[in-house]
């Protein structure tokens, strides 16, 4: 059984003739045709028996189109386009997936997850683990042993915890983030009690929060940081997930484009809208969606 999102993409459009596509996402004929023969692309048949290319199609063209631009040869993009759909979940829409170029390999996060789509292995996220070596050495110690009685721990490390700074809370939090999430959450707590308006850290707890699917916390840290700064863009956007993640998906849809209001230039706002556009039955306003994520 498919997944909703490909149902209302079928409902909702007729589909995209090769010229149609060519033209959308600045693709040749040639290559939209060779994503089709690999079996990369779905396309149904239209009532003269031509092809017909859907929402679904549009992703892993506009995806394609990316890992070019980032000097991938073709003959890797397609391996990696097809190796990726093997490798995913019966029904997973590609939609929900994000497809990069890091270096001269094709990376894939799904959820929590960055893996190579042509070897299948797992990869490890640098990016959330930056800022490590400006931790300091008493804000580790006194996290890796919270468990024990603080009293067994000598006055240094009390007094040193005692003495840490919002920022500090927050450099350490982000250190822990890929290790011991739990942690990181923790200490960007610690980063709020002592300043309740540090901004970075709400936004971060809040994003861990929702990454363990505490929705109501997570949305509650991104409405107190709205509050004060009703156009963060960032927040909007991150809001907006939360919401349809939730299946709220009308106020989602609002919040991203509030989100596009605040920043113009926020691509994944434009193409999560896409999504959404795409299964309320809005065929012409997910492409142009689409379209302006990819430009």
């Amino acid at each position: 059984m498919g997944s909703r999102r490909i149902q209302a993409s079928e409902r909702g459009m007729e589909g995209y003739t090769y010229r149609d596509v060519s033209r959308m996402l600045d693709l040749s004929v040639g290559q939209v045709r060779s994503y089709a023969r690999a079996g990369i692309l779905e396309p149904s048949r239209g009532a003269r028996g031509e092809y017909r290319f859907g929402f679904q199609d549009l992703v892993l063209l506009r995806a394609a189109k990316g890992l070019l631009a980032a000097r991938i040869p073709p003959r890797r993009v397609r391996h990696a386009l097809s190796m990726l759909k093997r490798r995913l979940p019966h029904g997973r829409p590609l939609s929900g997936v994000s497809i990069r170029a890091e270096g001269d390999e094709v990376l894939v996060r799904d959820g929590h997850n960055l893996w190579n789509p042509e070897s299948g292995q797992t990869q490890f996220d640098f990016e959330s683990s930056r800022a490590g070596k400006n931790v300091a050495v008493p804000a580790a110690r006194i996290v890796s042993v919270e468990n024990l009685d603080i009293d067994e721990l000598g006055p240094d490390v009390e007094e040193a915890e005692e003495n840490l700074g919002p920022d500090d809370w927050y450099i350490l939090g982000t250190d822990l983030e890929a290790a011991a999430p739990d942690h990181a959450r923790e200490a960007y707590r610690r980063a709020l009690e002592v300043d309740p308006n540090h901004v970075d850290a709400r936004i971060n707890l809040g994003r861990l929060l929702h990454e363990a699917s505490v929705y109501d916390a997570a949305e509650s840290h991104f409405r107190l940081v709205l509050a004060r700064h009703p156009s963060h863009a960032t927040v909007l956007f991150n809001l907006g997930v939360t919401l349809e993640d939730t299946g709220r998906r009308e106020e989602s849809r609002e919040t991203y484009k509030r989100a596009i209001q605040a920043d113009p230039k926020c691509a994944d706002a434009y193409y999560n809208l896409a999504r959404l556009e795409e299964q309320f039955g809005n065929p012409k306003l997910a492409l142009t969606y689409l379209q302006t994520s990819a430009a």
